[in-house]
Formats: C-alpha cells, sequence, structure tokens
C-alpha cells in the first residue's frame, strides 16, 4: 500500500486527495476543496492576480499540514489552465515550491486530458461486464470524458486509454467573466446568444479534432457537472455517494441550465447542493454542458466524483 497526496490548483478551485492505493484500489483517506478563483482576471489581463495567489496559497498552507499529519509519502501537484495563460506564473510556482518543498507542474491540456480519463474511467473499466462487479446502467466503451473546468473544458476520447483529446478555451469562469459579469440578474437575450455562440465555436473545433461519434458513454466531471447532478436529482445537500455515477438525461440537463441561467443571485445560492463558491459561475458551467450534450446527440451523461485529482493520486503510485 502506498499513500499519496494529490493537489490538483485549477481556475477556480484548488483541490486535495489524500489516497492510500494499493493494487487496483484507491481509497480515501482525505478529499478536500476549496473555492479560490486563481484565474481571476486571467483571461482579461494575461496575469495572476496578487489577491488570488494569496487566497491560493491560503488553501494549500492547510493541505501541507494535513498532507504531514497524515504522512503521505509521495505528492504531486498540478496546475491547469488559468496558470498555462499566466504571464507570471512563475510568482505561482514559487509560492507552491516554498509551501510543498516540490515543483508544481503546470501541464499542457494534453496531460490534463490523460489525468482526467484516467480518474474518470478507471472504477468503470475495473467495474467490467467481465469481473461480475455493477456498473451504471448501459455504461459502454468508448467513453467521451468532458471535464468542465473555469477555463478550459477537455474532451477525451477512449476505452480504455486516451485515443483523442482535445482543451478548448471554454470554462465557467472563463464565459462568466467574459460575458455574465452581472450575477445578480438573469442574462438578457443577446448575452445569452454571445455566450452559445464562444460554445459553438469551441464544440466546431472538437467536432473536427475528436471522434465524438464514435462514443457510446458520455461521462462529465468537476463541479459544473456534479452541481447540474446534484440540482437535477433534487438532493436536500451536496452528497458524493448519490452523485458519482448517476444518470442524468439530457431533457434533465436542459431544464437545470434553462432554470439557473433565469435566476438570480440569490435564488441560485438558496439551492441546497450549491457550493458558495460556484453560485456567479454555475450558469455557465450548465450551459456548456447543455450545447455539448445537444451538439452531439448524446441523451444522458453518467456524472463521476472521480477526475483529474485521482488521475494525479494513480500517476504518483507508479513505480
Amino acid at each position: 500500500m502506498t499513500r499519496v497526496a494529490a493537489i490538483d490548483c485549477g481556475t477556480n478551485s484548488v483541490r486535495l486527495l489524500i489516497a492510500d492505493i494499493e493494487a487496483d484500489t484507491l481509497t480515501d483517506v482525505e478529499r478536500r476543496m476549496e473555492i479560490v478563483r486563481l484565474g481571476q482576471g486571467v483571461d482579461k489581463t494575461g496575469r495572476l492576480a496578487p489577491e488570488a495567489l494569496e487566497r491560493t496559497f491560503g488553501a494549500m498552507r492547510g493541505y501541507a499540514k494535513l498532507i504531514d499529519q497524515h504522512g503521505a509519502s509521495a505528492v504531486r501537484v498540478v496546475a491547469t489552465s488559468a496558470t498555462r495563460d499566466a504571464a507570471n506564473r512563475q510568482d505561482f510556482v514559487d509560492g507552491v515550491r516554498e509551501i510543498f518543498g516540490v515543483e508544481p507542474e503546470v501541464i499542457t491540456g494534453a496531460e490534463e486530458a490523460e489525468l482526467s480519463f484516467t480518474g474518470a474511467t478507471r472504477d468503470l473499466v475495473r467495474l467490467s461486464p467481465e469481473t461480475g462487479l455493477p456498473t451504471p446502467d448501459g455504461t459502454r466503451p468508448p467513453y467521451l470524458v468532458v471535464d468542465i473546468g473555469g477555463g478550459s473544458t477537455e474532451f477525451v476520447l477512449g476505452s480504455t486509454h486516451v485515443e483523442a483529446a482535445l482543451s478548448v478555451d471554454i470554462g465557467c469562469v472563463r464565459l462568466t467573466e467574459r460575458h455574465l459579469r452581472d450575477a445578480g440578474a438573469p442574462p438578457p437575450a443577446e448575452v445569452l446568444e454571445a455566450v452559445v455562440a464562444d460554445i459553438d465555436e469551441a464544440l466546431d473545433r472538437v467536432a473536427q479534432e475528436v471522434a465524438v461519434e464514435r462514443a457510446l458513454t458520455l461521462v462529465g466531471l468537476a463541479g459544473s457537472v456534479t452541481t447540474v447532478a446534484g440540482i437535477a436529482l433534487d438532493l436536500p445537500g451536496y452528497d458524493p455517494d448519490k452523485i458519482h455515477h448517476s444518470r442524468i438525461a439530457v431533457n434533465q440537463v436542459r431544464e437545470v441550465s434553462e432554470r439557473l441561467l433565469a435566476m438570480t443571485h440569490d435564488e441560485r445560492a438558496a439551492i441546497p447542493v450549491m457550493h458558495p463558491g460556484r453560485v456567479d459561475v454555475i450558469g455557465a458551467g450548465a450551459l456548456i454542458l447543455d450545447r455539448i450534450m445537444e451538439r452531439f446527440g448524446f441523451t444522458d451523461v453518467v456524472v463521476s466524483e472521480h477526475d483529474i485529482l485521482d488521475g494525479i493520486a494513480w500517476s504518483v503510485s507508479k513505480p
């Protein structure tokens, strides 16, 4: 058994997984998430804001204490879209090295896709019909894994390994800052049309570079997708066990997306499964999922609580 620590620093959140890995089994010891909005303003300025860096480092200092307490033998810190885009990313690298004693890896979109695919599908591959273990009804490869982040969305196609992948610059934070800056009221029709145009332009690239039509199962990852699932399931509070491997129909995704975009900030904040840090960006995230399903003809999405964070942990456990 190996105890490892994985840190995923994205555009909107920084997350920690401390896990015990033995053979083909990953067991959570600690799983934490804090909304730090590292990507605040990056789309406009091209730089990480000092206050965003300090929020991120504050969360990471708490994570470093947990890692010490639990005695993880290896640590990997991965940073994604916002840090890739930032001119001052060395400030981030220096701060992380000081906190964890390891160099953070500012990974490419292709590397992000590989880790997301591993984290999302390892359970589905292991829980195959040949093992006699249950899988979500009708789940069959090839999978299209879609990781909707704050700054980018990754599309990964494969069965047991990545066959094609693409990262496009549409994410819930990026689109909110670009179009939906007034989070207090529902956006007018022309603003929504601009958001949809941005999403659809990115999906045109996906259609050209990834053979989406081969996928038999859509697997959705990250906070926008899991929050939409929690709303569709009408949960009284966020429950990862109920959300993991749930199947949400396309009409449910459309209904939730339309509801969220028609709500005020306070109405979204009152939804029982809503994390406070997602209130102002969830509308854009839900709309991205809605457009993906509409464009590529998926009737439902299998929602996974396992994602790039789990993929990072698996990667650390390799000899």
